[in-house]
């Protein structure tokens, strides 16, 4: 698809996950044992022959590039028409955007000397393996001025949608809303969208000139409600995961022990997840130890117990220890005896023998990254 360009935003909703996102971006987040969640929007990216990719990102960065590095694990290179960063400091932006318009104005630059005809925008909250050929190509047969990807299922009246859609058989948008708790009637849009280069460049351009900074509402639903600008809607028909809250980041990561969702995201022809190559040695089960439904990377070191749980690289549980519903991110350290139950642990966090934690599926505990308890 060399016809065709990639944006990924890696700085959206770190407000909604607290701690986690505290001091990396969304897009660094750490997911299902090995991954960041920006492997997902990079990996759809790359195995659909986009090339040319730029990472918008405004602050707490550092993480992000350490993973994602040069791209060459998604075949992707820091020269020309490979992989760049857009940052406020690599843009000479002075200050942080108010949202995606300003981001995207002031990464303009990187879209005027583009030569692809389409551009594939993505979020990283929502985690997919999908083909954007597919996507694309519908676009392009559409005859559409934007296209958003969206998702059944999604809309409850409760969870509030950066954006929802209504849309006829030919997926023909008829209906946006904004920042709405959208019913079931609704389709929620999975952050991707696509559109021909030139009609970015120009809606953004006069979006933000007008001091507009609002994607979703003031470039999409402005085209569409006051410029009649045709909206088409992609339905993806695959596994999607929103990661926009601490609750559906603790939940989504449960999921993954279901294997029609893990085969979903994992085991599709052609739609492989690439991520960072970290060589360790297998993981050690004591004798005593007991693991249950649980997804293990690997140098770990479990001496206690464990059930449906997900645990990172490096972690080690110490005797007669107890986890259970949790999720334990690299290199964190769990005492003998200790008890954990609806529990985060972010990286390098230690939990002294004896200790008792437990949150909830709704409001899991989380401790911070580095924290002694």
């Amino acid at each position: 698809m060399n016809t065709t360009m990639g944006v990924i935003f890696a700085n959206i909703y770190e407000t909604s996950l607290g701690d986690l996102t505290n001091k990396r971006t969304m897009a660094s987040l750490p997911y299902g044992g090995r991954y960041r969640q920006i492997d997902f929007s990079l990996s759809n990216m790359t195995n659909s022959g986009i090339r040319h990719i730029g990472i918008i990102t405004k602050h707490n960065y550092q993480s992000l590039m350490n993973h994602v590095g040069s791209g060459q694990e998604w075949d992707l290179n820091l020269e020309e028409g490979g992989l760049e960063y857009l940052t406020p400091f690599a843009q000479g932006h002075n200050g942080f955007w108010r949202g995606k318009l300003e981001a995207l104005n002031d990464a303009i630059d990187f879209f005027i000397l583009a030569k692809e005809d389409y551009v594939v925008l993505s979020d990283s909250a929502v985690l997919c393996a999908v083909d954007l050929n597919e996507v694309v190509e519908n676009h392009i047969a559409s005859g559409a001025d934007v296209t958003v990807m969206v998702k059944d299922g999604i809309s409850n009246g409760v969870k509030q949608l950066d954006m929802a859609v209504k849309a006829d058989e030919d997926g023909k948008v008829t209906d946006i809303a904004v920042d709405y708790c959208a019913d079931e009637s609704y389709l929620a849009c999975m952050g991707i969208f696509v559109m021909r280069r030139d009609y970015l460049i120009r809606r953004v351009t006069e979006a933000v000139a007008r001091s507009y900074y609002h994607f979703e509402r003031d470039l999409v639903m402005y085209a569409f409600a006051k410029l009649g600008a045709k909206v088409n809607a992609y339905r993806f028909q695959g596994v999607a995961l929103f990661n926009e809250s601490t609750a559906e980041f603790f939940q989504n990561s449960l999921k993954l022990l279901d294997p029609e969702v893990r085969h979903g995201l994992f085991n599709r022809s052609n739609r492989t997840i690439y991520t960072t190559v970290r060589n360790e040695v297998p993981s050690y089960y004591g004798v005593d130890s007991q693991i249950d439904d649980c997804i293990v990377a690997d140098g770990c070191t479990l001496e206690g117990c464990a059930e449906r749980s997900v645990l990172f690289r490096g972690v080690t549980l110490g005797k007669d220890a107890k986890v259970k519903e949790s999720i334990i991110m690299q290199d964190c350290i769990i005492g003998e005896g200790a008890e954990l139950e609806c529990v985060i642990l972010d990286k390098d966090v230690v939990i002294g023998p004896g200790k008792r934690l437990c949150g909830t599926k709704e409001y899991p505990l989380v401790i911070k990254r580095g924290e002694i308890v």
